[in-house]
């Protein structure tokens, strides 16, 4: 190619890219405008985009929000108005301030504004204001009241249905029943066959005709022994009738020389029915053990007790007395030792009958000890006495020494109580297992309940006349010396009232027994004399008695004068010998500062049923109490059991 040409091509080829070099950089730059641009507006867009939505957003909710408030208001109010409970809110007076319609229309009222809840809710005039629920009945509505005293609110819940639903299973819950006849072996001897299921199907007859009446299932188990079977709607109303076939069964067998009675046991709450069983068991067991002729009803931990107006029965034979003297001469032989002990306060029935059983201990070479701390006025005579025997008189220890002597192969034998409580040292029985009771008075709901050997007949008059008749079949020869026969006779004297009430034939063959073995009646007499001044106070008691219910005595002592428990009993035992007197009662405050009641009867009366409701206990002529207060606090109290007794079955027969 020519030299210009090259020369040419060289230079347009410079131009060319020069001019393209300048687009190419002009071309990027607009397009990096561009790009920014495009960029900015899109930023922009999005942006105003956003903003724009926000406010859309805010101005839809603000809408929303305001429609929802409104909704939600007029759904509270419809709440409040339709609530299924009440809302009361009061003021610190009680007075109702405001409430939802609810409240008005259980008062049946438009509205009980300005009413004071006591006068909305009765029974809460005797509640106080409180944190937590109460019942209360408004007509024949039951209402659940909660209450929240620190907002002062109160709400009220409809629990009719739930409250009937509960007492329907209350009433249908199980019970069940022992029915005995008590004293068929005594009855029926002397009469033939034909007299005798003359006379069970008499008795029988009564018991069927009264179940069928309540609609008791009734099942004979044994010739004098039923079951039954109920619910507890049904025992409250034999409760209400007071269990009239006690006293329906002894009349229709009154011509008999010894009339038929009945036990009853019902048992109702335990927890599984074995339970239940037992419980009915134990309440026939303690019926018996009360003399029989009534009924013994335990409902959870509420026991309580019907009939008992008669004399318990005196057992003719003595097979029991044999078989209990065979197993304590066992546990004699068996045990290191014997500790015996009596109530607090002994007098000279619990002194004798412990010194007959320590007799009985030593018979098999076996260590006895009585336990005794100080002497009171009853047994101060007895005691003197028994302290001119020094190998007698060593026996008698401290209840400390007592604690020492006890060890697990101990016997504790515990005559004339069988109450825990009234034992002098209860400590001393949680020392060993081995524990006899030997007691002649009714049995009641408080028991050592881990004895293993129980000897209780109400019928006895006295501890010493149960343990004269053991002394007798304990051991083939048994020889008394004159302090221990003359303790024991001195204790059934005192118990009798020199032979004059609760005496039976086997009371006459145990003293007879006794004054056999040298028992001496005139050491008796100079150990139950009195001193002048004591019958000049005894008078003074006397002096202030008041007359109730044309029958009744009761003698109230002088506040701040202090008596003994013997003077006490005595004034009692002497005011039952005035003229239309059928039962006594004597109330004097006591060295121990407890006050204590005498109560004393014909038989016409029950006094252990009134002691038993004032915490004491006792025989059917022959109860005792003792409680804490003034003489006045507790005549009052006895006066109002009294009015109860009378108004609910009457005080005598």
């Amino acid at each position: 190619m020519p030299k210009f040409l090259v020369t040419r091509w060289h230079g347009m080829h410079q131009v060319w890219s020069f001019v393209l070099m300048v687009l190419m950089s002009v071309t990027l730059a607009w397009f990096e405008w561009l790009l920014g641009l495009l960029g900015l507006l899109f930023t922009g867009g999005v942006l105003f985009y956003t903003v724009m939505a926000e406010k859309a957003f805010r101005k839809d909710l603000k809408s929303y929000l305001g429609t929802l408030s409104y909704r939600v208001k007029k759904a509270g109010n419809d709440v409040v108005s339709e609530l299924p409970f009440g809302i009361i809110l009061y003021n610190e007076d009680r007075i109702v301030e405001w409430h939802n319609p609810y409240i008005a229309g259980m008062a049946n009222r438009e509205t009980v504004i300005g009413m004071p809840l006591a006068e909305l809710f009765p029974s809460l005039q005797q509640v106080k204001e409180r944190e937590g629920t109460i019942e209360a009945t408004v007509g024949s509505q039951v209402y659940q009241l909660i209450f929240k005293p620190k907002e002062r609110i109160l709400y009220v819940k409809n629990i009719t249905d739930l409250w009937q639903l509960g007492r329907k299973y209350e009433d249908e819950k199980l019970v069940l029943g022992v029915v005995m006849i008590d004293n068929l072996e005594e009855v029926t001897q002397g009469l033939d066959d034909h007299q005798r299921s003359s006379m069970l199907a008499k008795v029988t007859t009564e018991i069927t005709e009264w179940a069928q009446k309540f609609q008791i299932y009734l099942k004979r188990l044994t010739s004098d022994r039923f079951l039954l079977v109920t619910d507890q709607r049904t025992l409250k109303q034999l409760e209400q009738s007071r269990f009239v076939v006690l006293d329906e069964v002894r009349e229709i067998t009154g011509d008999h020389k010894i009339p038929v009675t009945l036990s009853i046991g019902f048992a109702a709450g335990a927890g599984h029915i074995t339970e239940l069983g037992q419980w009915a068991h134990t309440s026939l067991d303690i019926a018996l053990g009360r003399g029989g002729d009534q009924a013994a009803v335990k409902v959870g931990s509420r026991q309580s007790f019907y009939g008992g107006k008669s004399n318990a029965v005196e057992k003719r034979t003595r097979v029991r007395a044999r078989v209990v003297a065979h197993a304590l001469r066992d546990l004699i032989k068996e045990s290191h030792n014997v500790v015996i002990m009596g109530h607090k306060m002994p007098d000279m029935d619990a002194i004798g009958a412990a010194i007959g059983v320590m007799k009985a201990a030593q018979l098999f070479g076996k260590e006895a000890y009585i336990v005794l701390e100080g002497v009171n006025p009853a047994i101060q005579k007895m005691m003197e006495l028994i302290r001119e025997d020094e190998k007698l008189s060593k026996r008698f220890v401290s209840p400390e020494q007592a604690s020492a002597l006890i060890t697990p192969q101990t016997l504790a034998v515990v005559v004339d109580t069988h109450k825990v409580s009234m034992v002098k040292e209860p400590k001393l029985l949680t020392q060993t297992e081995r524990i006899v009771v030997v007691d002649h008075h009714r049995r009641s709901e408080e028991f050592i309940a881990n004895a293993i050997l129980v000897y209780m007949e109400p019928y006895a008059s006295s501890t010493c006349e149960l343990v004269t008749e053991l002394l007798q079949y304990i051991h083939d020869r048994v020889v008394l010396d004159v302090r221990e026969s003359t303790a024991l006779l001195a204790g059934i004297t005192v118990d009798t009232k020199s032979f004059s009430l609760r005496t039976g034939a086997r009371t006459f063959e145990a003293a007879s027994f006794l004054r056999r073995n040298g028992a001496d009646s005139m050491m008796i007499q100079r150990m139950l004399k009195e001193d002048l001044e004591e019958y000049v106070r005894k008078a003074e008691i006397i002096k202030h008695a008041e007359v109730l219910y044309e029958h009744v005595a009761i003698a109230v002592t002088e506040t701040g004068r202090k008596y003994s428990q013997l003077l006490i009993a005595q004034s009692a035992d002497t005011l039952l010998n005035m003229t239309d007197i059928l039962a006594s009662f004597v109330i004097g405050e006591r060295a121990d500062g407890l006050i204590g009641i005498s109560a004393r009867s014909l038989g016409h009366m029950n006094v252990q049923v009134v002691m038993e409701r004032m915490g004491g206990g006792g025989h059917l002529t022959n109860a005792a109490a003792q409680l804490e207060g003034s003489v006045v606090e507790v005549a009052e109290r006895l006066k109002k059991v009294l009015d109860e007794i009378e108004t609910e079955e009457g005080l005598f027969e």
